[in-house]
This record gives structure tokens, C-alpha cells and sequence, in this order.
């Protein structure tokens, strides 16, 4: 039979190891997987990559080519990015201090995305879409949006345009202009 003392000190080794068998996959939660925050990462280091372009070492001035960058992105996944951190004139938060300072003491995308995670978790759910093929897909049966969203890769507008034929016919003229065919780049 265990006595007193002994029987207290197994208790507290249980309680001890539950406590640290949960908080071991928290702390590996915070962290970011393989495949999480796509855009962050790719949109944080074009950050870093114009800081250090532009010789900007305070937070202040990362601020401005932060800012700067941000109106030149026409994908929509790094726009949304820019509004959830304030660098858009729009945006309802500012949170660009917690890129900025962390990419004036040199920490890597990873890093700054796992802190900007933690305080907003959709900043982790922008992902890219997957880019379609034009040349092994029925541009009729793709959708309006998917449609759209070729027109804005490629910075054209539809004016006018009311009906999905519409959009159709424009992405089949522009097609050769912005994604010819491999057999027409070989040529070239």
C-alpha cells in the first residue's frame, strides 16, 4: 500500500505531465505548418525585399515602402493582406507596426507571419487560387468569377461586358496576348 507522502508525489507527477502533454501541441500550433499562410509569407518577404531595396532600417520608413508596395499589388489575396494590416487607406485596423518593427530587428517571413497570426488568424487563411490552364480547359465552361479573376491577372477590364459570352469572347482575344500557346512561344 503507498502511503501518504508517496501517494501525494504520483498525483503531482500526473497532474505535471497533463500539463505538459497539452501544452505541447499549443505551442506547436502557433507555429506554422507546411501550406499555411501562403500569402503571408510570399507578401512579407516582398516587404522585406523592398525594405532593403528602398536601405529602410527604421520602422517608420519600412512603414512607407510597406505602404508603397501594397498599392502596386493587383492580386487580390495580397490586397486583403494589406487591408488586415492597415497599409491600405481603407483599412479599418492598423496593425503595420507588427511588420514593420519586426522586419527593422531582421526577422525572417516565418517568423513575422507566426506573430501576425496570432493576432489575426485570417491573416493565415488568404490563400492563392490555383492557377488555370488555359490551354487544356474549355474557357466556356469556366465560371464569370473565374473569368474575372483571369482579366485582373492580366490588369484588362471587361467594359461593357453583361453576359458571360461577353467575358468568353474577351479572354479567348486576349488569350494569345498574355498566355500564348507553347507552339507560338517557340516560334517567337
Amino acid at each position: 500500500m503507498l502511503s501518504s507522502w508517496s501517494y501525494s508525489m504520483t498525483r503531482s507527477l500526473v497532474v505535471v505531465l497533463v500539463l505538459a502533454a497539452v501544452s505541447i501541441p499549443q505551442a506547436d500550433a502557433r507555429s506554422i505548418r507546411e501550406g499555411d499562410c501562403e500569402v503571408c509569407l510570399k507578401t512579407v518577404q516582398k516587404f522585406i525585399d523592398a525594405s532593403k531595396a528602398a536601405k529602410a532600417k527604421k520602422p517608420a520608413k519600412i512603414e512607407s515602402v510597406i505602404e508603397k508596395e501594397c498599392s502596386k499589388f493587383k492580386d487580390t489575396k495580397e490586397q486583403r493582406l494589406c487591408y488586415y494590416i492597415g497599409a491600405t487607406d481603407d483599412a479599418a485596423t492598423r496593425m503595420i507596426q507588427a511588420v514593420s518593427k519586426p522586419i527593422s530587428h531582421f526577422l525572417p517571413a516565418k517568423k513575422i507571419c507566426e506573430k501576425l497570426k496570432k493576432k489575426d488568424g485570417q491573416i493565415c487563411q488568404l490563400r492563392y487560387e490555383k492557377p488555370i490552364d488555359l490551354e487544356g480547359v474549355d474557357i466556356s465552361k469556366l465560371r464569370v468569377k473565374q473569368l474575372k479573376n483571369i482579366l485582373s491577372k492580366w490588369g484588362e477590364k471587361c467594359k461593357g461586358c453583361t453576359e458571360k459570352r461577353d467575358y468568353v469572347k474577351l479572354v479567348e482575344n486576349l488569350k494569345q496576348k498574355y498566355a500564348p500557346s507553347p507552339n507560338q512561344k517557340s516560334e517567337l
